[in-house]
């Protein structure tokens, strides 16, 4: 697309003004992030997540009708400010300029033509609106003190849900006296709110010190009052942002930064032509090549790695998450992770038949490692949060210190990249996300259990169990689930 708009003929700076579209939606994230938490604190999490689909579905379209730099990049802050697939990276490719990929179906000077990135963005528009409708009739509200309000959009759900004989049983009226007899029976803190991903086995009804020790006053809950529903959404800030809710969050930035920039620069790296008149290689570092692919071919390898993800986190992630614990296996992960960079800009160093085998090989490499850090990140940012109440503001802070790293990233990275190309040292940008990775190990390395999950702090409980120690839950195979 940056390509099209032939902004630079310098091929080598297209990879600078990628990241900056990139960017552009994540300044914005970054910029607004705390708000839509703190709000979703406030007003429900439903009410927020539909807004920020909403966004969605407006900014893939401003999208799709730039016709300039200016506008895709405004396109993009759009989707950041109000924003809070597998097939995504097959769709973008194959519906790309379709006038060229397609010329019997869309001719030459009608509006595919005029716009050859609408169709891809349209479609994506309309899968949103589908998750919009689909949110408004049938997604619940989980905040704990929000989900007992009526909700109007649910009810009617459940109405249409009533009138289709297949889906007859799906429908569950949730009228105020079967929410309030539900909540009855639930423990008095509520244990569904959490990170997306993946939940500890110690934040289970049956297994929670915070639940079982719910009626021993302790610090960390002096401000929730159960009595008249008022959580802790105004809870002071030193008493929210504790050290080891701060060094995960850390955590998550460094690791947003250097996975934004992978997955911002392998297209690049895959769509780069070798140069017109290469020069030998001086290993090990001085090298310039390339893979020249075209979009279509890379949009199907970016779906396969989707694919795969999918599978991995169905069958692969629950088990390596329960049987390792998600802090010694974020350690590990943030140990290793730096090698992925080291190792990936000598793909191109690989004979011409091995060369797909290699970037396949990378893929499963960064998705699995990926798909294990997100989620275990994930786990201990709850563990650590000193109210579920205050999750939505934690996860805003979180989100928002991402997104700034991630804005960061595809620019460096796209910098680095156009210099690197021209100096003759084609893998700098993937070496410098190496030392930021490295950086990341050290901060995740100071990562500890929560206190109230140590066995020198063990939290009392109404049964009289002991507080497991850290250790033994990690060496547990029920330390996750």
């Amino acid at each position: 697309m940056i390509e099209d708009f032939h902004i630079t003929e310098d091929k080598s700076r297209i990879s600078f003004y990628a990241g900056m579209v990139t960017s552009a939606f994540t300044f914005a994230e970054f910029s607004t992030g705390l708000l839509w938490g703190r709000l979703s604190d406030k007003i429900g999490r439903k009410p927020v997540l539909l807004t920020g689909l909403i966004g969605t579905a407006l900014s893939v379209l401003i999208f799709g009708f730039a016709p300039n730099l200016t506008v895709a990049l405004i396109a993009r802050a759009v989707g950041g400010l109000l924003n809070g697939s597998i097939i995504g990276p097959m769709i973008g490719g194959a519906l790309a300029r379709p006038c060229i990929s397609y010329p019997g179906l869309f001719p030459a000077g009608s509006i595919w033509d005029k716009y050859p990135y609408l169709l891809p963005n349209l479609f994506s528009a309309f899968v949103v609106v589908i998750g919009v409708i689909n949110g408004l009739l049938f997604l619940e509200e989980t905040h704990a003190e929000k989900k007992l309000q009526r909700d109007r959009g649910l009810e009617l759900g459940n109405w249409i849900l009533s009138k289709l004989p297949i889906f007859g049983k799906c429908a569950e009226p949730r009228d105020e006296k079967s929410k309030l007899a539900e909540m009855e029976a639930q423990p008095l803190i509520d244990h569904d709110e959490q990170l997306p991903g993946y939940q500890t086995n110690e934040n289970s009804p049956e297994n929670s010190p915070r639940i079982r020790s719910a009626s021993v006053p302790s610090i960390s809950w002096d401000s929730l009052d159960l009595e008249s529903g008022h959580g802790n959404s105004d809870l002071g800030v030193s008493k929210i942002f504790t050290r080891p809710v701060i060094l995960n969050i850390i955590s998550f930035g460094v690791l947003a930064f250097h996975t934004m920039t992978f997955d911002q620069l392998f297209p690049v790296f895959l769509s780069t032509s070798p140069p017109d008149h290469p020069t030998p290689p001086s290993l090990p570092f001085k090298f310039v090549d390339g893979f020249g692919l075209d979009s279509k071919t890379v949009g199907i390898i970016l779906s396969a790695q989707g694919a795969y993800q999918l599978l991995i986190n169905m069958f692969i992630i629950p088990p390596v998450l329960k049987h390792f614990g998600a802090r010694r296996l974020f350690r590990f992960l943030v140990i290793a992770y730096f090698s992925l960079y080291l190792i990936t800009p000598y793909l191109v160093l690989l004979p011409e038949k091995y060369r797909m085998i290699g970037v396949g090989m990378v893929l499963v490499w960064k998705c699995t490692f990926a798909s294990m850090a997100y989620p275990s990140n994930a786990i201990l940012t709850a563990d650590s949060s000193p109210s579920p109440l205050a999750l939505g503001t934690i996860n805003g802070v979180a989100a928002s210190t991402a997104s700034l790293c991630r804005a960061f990233g595809p620019t460096i990275s796209g910098i680095l990249y156009a210099v690197g190309l021209k100096s003759g040292y084609s893998g700098l940008a993937w070496w410098c996300s190496a030392f930021v990775a490295i950086g990341g190990a050290i901060v995740g390395l100071q990562i500890q259990e929560p206190q109230s999950h140590t066995g020198g702090n063990a939290v009392p409980t109404n049964n009289n169990q002991e507080t497991t120690n850290a250790t033994d839950r990690e060496a547990s195979p029920e330390s996750a689930s």
